[in-house]
């Protein structure tokens, strides 16, 4: 009888080890996770998206913003679905498989919100109002997204995250309160900022909706259906302005911007996004987006001419020290 005790009791040893194991993985996994390869990634995301201000600006210069957007989307769209198709084979990308009928339905259904309303605001927007404006107003998302986080009880935001928040709130201030006091005609503005006002807090809504399915959908795959679900309105919005316009006569100046906005912001910097989702959560991934205004002023001056004040500069300042506060 002493056997089957020893052996009881080693059973019960494994047992509490294989429990201590899993304790232990959960903790680490519910951890913030380190600052790593994901946060890089996200720093360039952020470098992609600053720099798209200008070009979509530039690019709104030279073509109707409807048949700017109609295209960019549209190549955005196709070549993430050849991406999510053939990546395997041609880049090495691991395929993770495109999405059951039902996931691939909300999908197209939240990819008319995040990629057809949103990008439909935000380029007529951009085409409203100053370059670095546009930046500062949608660095309004993160706010947006942990309030509707919060409400939905899907996200955790802690005291350190609410102050990082409220930090880069203020820096967006104190960057608009800038540009308001260059003496610049803003009647003309004043639409291009509700836009993107309006247009931030659409991107927020698609971000908690979308976490979810980033967690059993590849990124590549994930961004292809939603951008596909987004191409399909924007371009019956857009038919009308796209067939009005001489493509043949168009600068090579903006079809390098056409191509910058649709391959790097809209597939490269897509891409980034939706793992920082999944790794990060929305808040935290969010906050990066708040450093798209340093980078969007710098090259706005650099570009377009566009002045930098002390109060932009204070404003910046301030949403670098957000989002340190909620990484460190």
């Amino acid at each position: 009888m002493a056997t089957p005790l020893r052996d009881t009791g080693t059973q019960t040893s494994a047992a509490d080890a294989r429990l201590t194991r899993v304790e232990t993985a959960i903790s680490h996994t519910s951890a913030r996770p380190a600052f790593g390869i994901t946060d890089i990634s996200l720093l360039l995301m952020a470098l992609i998206w600053g720099v798209n201000y200008t070009s979509v600006k530039y690019g709104t210069g030279l073509i109707a913003p409807l048949a700017f957007n109609g295209l960019r989307v549209t190549l955005a769209a196709v070549s993430l679905v050849l991406v999510a198709q053939f990546g395997r084979s041609v880049f090495g990308i691991e395929r993770e498989g495109w999405p059951n009928r039902r996931d691939a339905i909300a999908l197209l259904l939240l990819g008319v919100l995040g990629n057809g309303v949103y990008q439909i605001l935000f380029v007529e927007g951009i085409a409203l109002t100053r370059a670095s404006d546009a930046a500062l107003l949608i660095s309004a998302s993160p706010a947006y997204i942990a309030i509707i986080g919060r409400l939905r009880g899907t996200e955790r935001v802690s005291r350190r995250d609410v102050i990082g928040i409220a930090l880069s709130i203020l820096g967006m201030g104190l960057v608009v309160l800038g540009t308001a006091t260059d003496g610049s005609d803003h009647r003309a503005t004043l639409l291009g900022d509700s836009l993107l006002l309006i247009s931030a807090l659409c991107w927020s809504v698609y971000t908690v909706y979308l976490q979810p399915y980033t967690h059993r959908i590849g990124g590549i795959h994930l961004s292809a259906v939603t951008m596909l679900g987004g191409m399909i309105p924007l371009l019956i919005v857009a038919a009308p302005a796209m067939l009005a316009t001489h493509w043949d006569m168009l600068p090579w100046g903006a079809w390098a911007s056409i191509a910058y906005s649709g391959l790097l912001a809209l597939v490269v910097a897509y891409l980034f996004w939706y793992h920082g989702v999944r790794v990060l959560g929305p808040t935290r991934t969010a906050m990066y987006s708040n450093l798209q205004p340093v980078f969007a002023v710098v090259v706005a001056w650099l570009v377009l001419g566009e002045a930098i004040t002390g109060w932009q500069v204070a404003g910046a300042v301030s949403i670098i020290g957000g989002l340190l506060l909620t990484r460190s």
